[in-house]
This record gives C-alpha cells, structure tokens and sequence, in this order.
C-alpha cells in the first residue's frame, strides 16, 4: 500500500478540524506566480471550482477578504458598491501577508491572523465542491461551499469579470 504523502497542519486546517469541517487534501507542484491554472491543471479539475482568496482593503485601508472563482477577475467597482465602499483595491503583498499570516499564493480564509469581513462571489456558492488554499503554496483543500457562509460567515456578492 503507498504511503499517504504527509501534510503537516496549517492554522487553516487546525481550524477545519476543530469545526469538524469534512474536506479532502490536495497538494500540488507550487509555481510562482501560477495562480489557479497551475493548481486546477494539476488537480485535473476545472479552474471555475478553484477559489482564490484575495486580500484587499477599503478607502480606510480597512482589510477585507474576497473568494473569486479562479477563472475570473474581481470587479472592484462591483464589490464596492456591493459592499457600501467608496472604493476597494488589493493590498500590497507585505501587507496582505502582515493581516492574513499568510504568504501570498498559500493566502487561505480559514485561520487567518487578522479577523477581517469575508466576501464570496454568490455563484461560488452554487457549486457542489470547491478547491480553496489550505494555507500553504501548493495546497488545496477540497470542501462544500457552504462552508464559507456557515465557518466564516462570508457575505454573497456580486463582483465577478470573466478572465
């Protein structure tokens, strides 16, 4: 019997486990600046059900979290308005790695260091599995969506642009 590749724990998945939260673990062949085409090609599943978690921050510079599909880009006049901002840009990489505990490429919503508001494209929601960062580079994990709104209390919006 092969030996299961072992994946030592993330706060997100430290996190998963202590919600009792069912997810499967996909490790994958991180590579700089991939994005989800790299990680969705590898895991052989389409890059639509690939979530990216987005670190992004108000006109205060207040931190927020964004969950995009993979395949599309994040409208942030879309989301703004969604949100009741003025406005909403990505934050710096150091600065998202500062509020997240993260590095950018392993930014995962679950067990972030900071606690910020978390945003979801509504359509992520419709989808049956979704592939989400684990808290590392190159580490997915596998999970209903409806995990977003019950653990994370993530609010639907509207904010989706086709790649």
């Amino acid at each position: 019997m092969a030996k299961k590749e072992h994946i030592s724990e993330t706060p997100a998945t430290q996190l998963l486990r202590k919600h009792k939260v069912a997810f499967s673990e996909h490790p994958y062949e991180y590579e700089e600046h991939g994005g989800t085409s790299v990680s969705s090609r590898a895991l052989g599943v389409d890059e639509h059900h690939v979530v990216k978690t987005l670190v992004m921050q108000d006109e205060a510079a207040k931190p927020l979290i964004v969950l995009m599909h993979g395949d599309c880009k994040v409208s942030t006049k879309n989301l703004a308005r969604g949100i009741g901002c003025k406005s909403v840009e990505p934050c710096k990489p150091e600065v998202a790695q500062r509020h997240s505990g993260y590095l950018v490429g392993g930014t995962s919503p679950f067990g972030a260091k900071k606690a910020m508001p978390v945003y979801v494209e509504a359509s992520i929601l419709e989808l049956e599995t979704i592939y989400i960062n684990g808290g590392r580079r190159g580490y997915l994990v596998g999970i209903a969506p409806g995990v977003l709104t019950e653990l994370l209390g993530a609010k639907p919006v509207h904010c989706a642009l086709a790649d």
